[in-house]
């Protein structure tokens, strides 16, 4: 089994679970303060509510915190973070972090836009929202077609070379664990 996690920033955390509670005719999986979460079946949906009303802004202004796919077993994010880097993708690699109440591993990488997305397994459940922690980041790098950013430097990307080793760092992080993208932060080359 696996779904999409669609993460958003609300203004208020209880009217957006009363909404939802709604929406999907279903109650939250999890409620911490500033925090819920749905498991939804149907459709396949792991929605997040974090509130934080300087995020949101108006309208959807602000709305997305992060995006994921939650898959059953640290084997599948494994095969993700192979899978991502061999197509000469930036990775982000966190192995029993604690983010939004939960110990996961997982694997993080950002579009073109600077939108994260996370393919992630739940291990247990944490008493707090984040911890900070030690993570790796790999990115296929060799003189080629393009770059993108890694930690705010600028790595050429080709696609057909992902041997660029791994290099355990502290990386910028939002207050729910959500790796910043370095591209948001500055433009590359």
């Amino acid at each position: 089994m696996s779904r999409v996690q669609l993460a958003l920033n609300v203004r208020d955390v209880d009217a957006a679970v009363d909404f939802y509670r709604k929406l999907f005719g279903v109650e939250p999986a999890k409620r911490r303060p500033g925090y819920a979460n749905f498991a939804i079946a149907v459709p396949p949906l792991k929605l997040v509510l974090i509130e934080d009303p300087d995020a949101r802004g108006a309208g959807v202004a602000g709305a997305l915190n992060h995006l994921g796919v939650e898959v059953e077993t640290s084997a599948e994010v494994g095969a993700a973070t192979q899978r991502l880097t061999g197509q000469g993708l930036a990775t982000l690699t966190q192995d029993a972090t604690s983010c939004c109440y939960a110990v996961q591993d997982k694997v993080w990488v950002h579009d073109p836009d600077g939108a994260p997305w996370e393919v992630y397994t739940v291990l247990a459940d944490a008493p707090h929202a984040t911890t900070t922690t030690t993570t790796t980041t790999t990115a296929a790098a060799a003189a080629g077609s393009g770059c993108t950013t890694v930690d705010g430097q600028c790595v050429p990307v080709d696609a057909t070379a992902a041997t660029a080793g791994a290099v355990a760092r502290e990386v910028e992080l939002t207050t729910h664990g959500v790796p910043v993208a370095a591209s948001a932060v500055r433009s590359c080359c």
